[in-house]
């Protein structure tokens, strides 16, 4: 069996300018860079413990090409550079610049990165599968031991002629969620292989029904061979992908035209410059002149239903009859005399007999008048004769 891997060994920053390095990437195949923190701090012998920052981009632009990605945790780690080349970048010299930033001495260097992408041996791998590994992050399993143990445990379970670990990438990049940090807890990496054989009957174990309920009801299904993954790695086996190429049909269909396909009229020709000009004067007598019409007409109608109408007329005459007899009773609720109090009223003389007169007058006060009088304030009003305790009556 043969197992293909590419991890490049790191390089020397410097600080006396651009230096570049050159690395041989293959398509269809994992490969990754590390970039050494170590090596960036180190001056004359002496490594300090400087922060430093790694920021990587294509030679003329903001980032990146869209099949490398790069990662670092910490200021104190390294950077990793990994990726996929695509067959189109393959005989394109690609030019990555690497910019170290000292976060304590703000110190910056920068290095140039060719990465020179061949093709890779003319070999079918038409069976491909693609596992999820819990316990392990992107960088972690970028490491050659590491990746190497994990192909030795597929080839132990697949037994293939040739093995190859064709992509890698994070789960972060598939839509998962940051873990938590506890109980150190790790992100996940999804890890991809071809061989040249099809799938084993431990991987195909996957695919029964008892195992594909025990997924649906987020249970861990049965696998036979998990046992030689579980020591150092923990597969989610409901989340593995088998992909046969051998069996796939092309997706491609001739177009039938029929209903919803318009036919094919040519070369579209614009209108020529020599155009005539249209009058759109008509176009607006009828935008306007119409609707003022109508307009008019309807309010015509509104007035002779308001004030022609025989009905209306004797509305409004009623309406005025009302409003003349409301007038009146005000007019005449304020002429009429007000009624005085019995004890206002005229009087007779208890000697005499004869009538007194009111004690009021029209120019009076009537609200401030009381309504009893002491007999010394009233007029014609005669002294009757007190009697005496004894003795003699005197005139």
């Amino acid at each position: 069996m043969r197992r293909d891997l590419n991890c490049t060994s790191a390089f020397l920053l410097s600080s006396a300018g651009a230096i570049n390095g050159t690395v041989n990437w293959k398509t269809k195949q994992a490969n990754s860079f590390i970039i050494s923190r170590i090596k960036a701090v180190e001056k004359n012998g002496e490594v300090s413990n400087d922060p430093i920052t790694f920021n990587t981009n294509l030679m003329g632009y903001p980032d990146r090409p869209g099949w490398l990605r790069y990662i670092q945790r910490t200021p104190y780690s390294d950077g990793v550079l990994y990726g996929s080349p695509t067959i189109e970048n393959v005989g394109k010299p690609t030019i990555i610049e690497i910019t170290a930033y000292n976060r304590r001495t703000f110190e910056t260097a920068r290095h140039n990165l060719i990465i020179n992408i061949m093709s890779a041996e003319d070999f079918p791998l038409p069976y491909q599968a693609e596992f999820f590994i819990k316990n392990m992050n992107v960088e972690e399993m970028l490491a050659s031991e590491v990746l190497g143990d994990f192909l030795g445990a597929v080839k132990n379970v697949w037994q293939p002629e040739r093995l190859n670990a064709i992509n890698i990438t994070s789960a972060l990049d598939r839509g998962g969620r940051v873990p938590l940090p506890i109980n150190d807890m790790k992100e996940g990496v999804y890890v991809m292989v071809g061989a040249d054989v099809p799938f084993s009957s431990c991987l195909r174990e996957v695919e029964n029904p008892q195992n594909q309920l025990r997924c649906s009801q987020e249970m861990e299904p049965v696998i036979t061979c998990d046992k030689k993954f579980r020591t150092q790695f923990h597969i989610d086996w409901c989340k593995i992908s088998l992909v046969d190429h051998t069996k796939q049909v092309s997706t491609y269909q001739e177009v039938i035209r029929g209903e919803g396909i318009l036919p094919d009229g040519g070369e579209y020709k614009p209108p020529s410059d020599t155009l005539k000009s249209r009058d759109y004067y008509s176009d607006f007598l009828i935008t306007l002149a119409v609707p003022s019409a109508i307009a008019l007409v309807l309010f015509l109608i509104l007035a002779y239903i308001m004030c022609c109408r025989r009905e209306g007329v004797l509305q409004l005459v009623h309406h005025s009859a009302i409003q003349k007899s409301t007038k009146e009773l005000r007019d005449m609720s304020k002429n009429r005399e007000i009624a005085w109090p019995l004890s206002t009223l005229p009087v007779f003389h208890p000697v005499t007999g004869e009538i007194v007169p009111p004690l009021h007058t029209d120019s009076y006060d009537n609200t401030s008048m009381p309504l009893m009088q002491t007999q010394q304030n009233l007029p014609h009003q005669t002294q009757i004769p007190q009697q005496q305790t004894a003795g003699k009556w005197y005139p």
